[in-house]
């Protein structure tokens, strides 16, 4: 149980950072003025953290040694939902599809989404899990340069080169899988899947805009389902449902439309030092998208999405 150095990525870009080994596990450190620390990849891990008031005694300790934390914070796993411990407990708000049948989810979808599963059938999409080896990289790089610009926002993933795309995709390469979209030969989208104990999780969905019509997203989810089922998983996730106070927006409408809805597990918190105490009190370890009300976080996200489409446009017109 000592420092050490890890990485972990910061607008799509890999930054090292301190870390402590503790059981297994790497716990860091985020943020400036207020700095929690959670377990490096939670989301993605098999596990929980175990013995949360050993971690926090550890971390006070190593505050002189170059890991500083005011809040220690760390979420439980599903299936589970009933707080097992007597921490200050918030909720995650987790975007989730119960995948014990895929005849349930299918028939509990949208007509429209079912009509867009079998649309991009008919359209010549199809469907396969890939090892994920050079040949695949290159197709990824394919999807990733296809716009500087994404849902409104710059593109982490655009321009980077073999190599950099190879490290995103090197973990987890034991307990996940890839699952493409074709067009003909052409990538036009995938689903990089990892598998939790119970569960598998989303760790990226990408699709070309250029192949919209054909609907890949729809069918990539259906088959994420159908693989779980195969499995004998209990839930597929995709992200978070709510985040914070950000609600009805583009992504969560996505997702209810292919099934998703909310399951909220507790998430518990222990603060370190007495400025993570008064942050946990006057709620500011939430965020701004967990303070700010809705139509304020969405004035924001439309105004950047403007912004980044414009420049977007400006920069295809300079290239003409």
């Amino acid at each position: 149980m000592s420092l050490h150095v890890a990485e972990t990525k910061v607008n799509g870009k890999w930054v090292k950072v301190p870390a402590l080994d503790y059981k297994g596990k790497s716990i860091i450190a985020k943020g400036t003025w207020l700095r929690l620390a959670q377990v490096l990849g939670e989301e993605w891990l098999e596990t929980e953290l175990e013995d949360a008031e050993l971690c926090a005694k550890l971390l006070k300790s190593q505050r002189r040694r170059g890991l500083r934390a005011d809040i220690l914070t760390f979420a439980q796993k599903l299936p589970v939902t009933s707080p097992k411990y007597d921490y200050y407990t918030e909720w995650d708000s987790i975007a989730a599809v119960k995948t014990t049948s895929f005849r349930e989810w299918w028939k509990g979808l949208p007509r429209e989404s079912r009509q867009n599963v079998r649309r991009s059938r008919k359209r010549g999409v199809q469907v396969f899990v890939e090892p994920l080896d050079d040949q695949l990289i290159q197709e990824i790089m394919g999807v990733n340069n296809e716009s500087p610009v994404r849902q409104g926002r710059p593109n982490s993933h655009y321009g980077k080169t073999f190599e950099e795309v190879k490290k995103d995709h090197s973990s987890f390469l034991d307990r996940c899988d890839y699952i493409c979209a074709y067009a003909g030969e052409e990538l036009i989208g995938f689903i990089w899947l990892i598998y939790r104990g119970e569960i598998a999780s989303i760790l990226q969905i990408l699709t070309k805009a250029s192949h919209q019509d054909k609907r890949p997203a729809n069918a990539l989810i259906a088959k994420a389902v159908e693989l779980c089922e195969v499995r004998g998983l209990l839930y597929l996730t995709y992200g978070m449902f709510n985040y914070g106070n950000k609600k009805h927006n583009s992504l969560r409408e996505f997702k209810e439309r292919n099934g998703f809805s909310e399951v909220s597990v507790p998430r518990f918190y222990i603060p370190l030092t007495p400025w993570g105490s008064f942050c946990m009190k006057a709620k500011l370890h939430r965020g701004l998208i967990g303070i700010l009300p809705h139509r304020v976080i969405m004035a924001g996200v439309c105004a950047r999405s403007l912004y980044y489409n414009l420049w977007q446009s400006k920069a295809v017109l300079a290239q003409r």
